[in-house]
């Protein structure tokens, strides 16, 4: 066991942090801590997914999913007073939104997103429903043309996860039997706008060897040219619900050359070459595994015989759930979320205002809880990814949220990250200051060139807005 005050002690001498800086954190790392059978068993988890089925139950019984309840917005609305119509707002304008009725859903249930540009810079929006994925077009002026979906591959789960490889989208699902999408995104293209187009299942490739057809998560590693699942069941399968590598070299013929079971069960990940401080790496094929109570580091570069570099736990650990890199070119420190920290009332986020760890990365094999950034608005965070500085955080009931970051190579300590903006998409909490609940927002795409925001939410539907400054 390693406290960051002792750890800070080991750093000073490398010129990474002070002693004094993090001294007050109170954060404790454990490297290779013992396994925790409630992680392994699948029991932490399901309790989660089964907390959020029953907050998604009872606002289906009051008619939160019924989308066309919501009114669209066509026109932009600018962020006055804190305001931007009914949505509260710092510093970011709202340009559109389309309820999921309008997007094609029959269910609703919105989940992930991500973002394509196509060659001739047109920007394609992929929105996860529960009964499928729908295609919108983000048009200049912020409004959105829908072009039309790829429906469910079996069941409806609003566990459905986005990736783009290339110019491929790749979509997985919770759902049983489902396998993996690979659906080519040119095939919008040539799309009529005023014909939206539902896709015939036999219009992608599918991936089916995953070991029930389920995945909790898909990530992509365009530059190594594959992508990964990530939680796929059972824990009990030979890859342990690990990482389970899909060769993407022929999209159409998608094929797994191997799995790296050794820390189980994997939430998230992201996949990367190795670009940073550590020559012992440098080239490396790399993923960083957000694994429900650890940081656990691995060398993916032979895909039949990968490697855990460093396994690390924190205090206050209760869900490890996702987390991004701050730089990919010059990879010194990642942030990391616990979804379920703030439910359960540990650690830093005890009082339930949402707390995202700075790791410092320089040493793959020791990573260490530099700092820390706790949100302003009471919420539970969910996903985060980084884009130029910035942070892009989905917050469920707090919206949008989005982070100067910038700081973080000169205070890894996080006293300089500030909040620049934020969108909140659910009203219903405004009175309450805020809500511990899974509600709101899912995931957000912030890589467009135009600069804007796609927000998608579980309840509505999608969000497009932008940053005044």
């Amino acid at each position: 066991m390693k406290s960051v005050i002792l750890a800070a002690a080991v750093t000073t001498l490398l010129g990474q942090v002070s002693n004094a800086a993090v001294a007050t954190l109170g954060v404790t790392e454990i490297y290779n801590p013992p396994v925790q059978e409630k992680y392994t068993s699948g029991a932490v988890h399901m309790s989660i997914m089964n907390a959020k089925e029953s907050t998604w139950a009872r606002q289906k019984a009051a008619g939160a999913f019924n989308s066309s309840a919501y009114t669209p917005v066509i026109s932009f609305t600018p962020c006055v007073n804190g305001k931007a119509g009914e949505y509260r707002c710092n510093n970011i304008d709202l340009y559109s939104f389309t309820p999921h009725e309008l997007l094609g859903s029959q269910t609703g249930e919105g989940s992930s997103s991500w973002g394509w540009t196509s060659p001739d810079g047109r920007e394609i929006i992929i929105v996860a429903q529960a009964d499928g994925a729908a295609f919108a077009e983000v048009n200049p002026d912020g409004s959105v043309t829908y072009l039309g979906r790829l429906p469910k591959q079996s069941s409806n789960s609003i566990w459905r996860e986005i990736r783009v490889y290339k110019s491929y989208a790749v979509i997985g699902s919770e759902a049983s039997n489902h396998g993996i999408q690979i659906f080519d995104l040119r095939q919008l293209l040539t799309v009529d706008p005023a014909q939206p187009k539902t896709f015939a299942l036999t219009d992608a490739a599918l991936f089916k060897g995953l070991p029930t057809g389920r995945t909790h998560n898909v990530v992509v590693n365009e530059e190594k040219e594959y992508a990964v699942s990530v939680g796929a069941s059972p824990r009990t399968d030979a890859c342990k619900s690990g990482l389970i590598f899909i060769d993407l070299k022929d999209p159409a013929n998608p094929t797994s050359p191997g799995c790296a079971p050794q820390d189980g069960y994997v939430h998230d990940a992201q996949c990367i070459v190795y670009r940073g401080p550590d020559a012992k790496y440098n080239g490396r094929d790399i993923c960083y595994g957000y694994n429900e109570d650890t940081l656990t580091i691995y060398d993916v570069t032979d895909k039949t015989n990968t490697s855990v570099i460093s396994r690390t736990t924190y205090t206050g650990a209760s869900y490890t759930h996702q987390g991004w890199v701050l730089d990919p070119l010059n990879q010194e420190y990642l942030l990391l979320d616990d979804e379920y920290d703030e439910y359960d009332k540990v650690g830093p986020a005890r009082d339930g205002y949402p707390v995202t760890y700075i790791w410092d990365i320089k040493s793959l094999e020791q990573p260490v809880v530099s700092g820390y950034y706790k949100s302003g608005q009471k919420s539970i965070d969910h996903n985060q990814y980084i884009h130029e500085g910035k942070a892009y955080q989905s917050n469920y009931a707090a919206g949008l949220r989005v982070l100067d970051v910038s700081s973080i190579p000169s205070d890894p300590t996080g006293n300089g990250v500030k909040e620049i903006g934020f969108f909140d998409v659910y009203p219903e909490d405004d009175a309450s200051g805020g809500l511990i609940d899974f509600v709101g927002t899912w995931s957000s795409y912030s890589a467009f060139k135009s600069g804007y925001l796609a927000i998608n939410t579980i309840e509505r539907g999608l969000f497009i807005v932008k940053l005044q400054n």
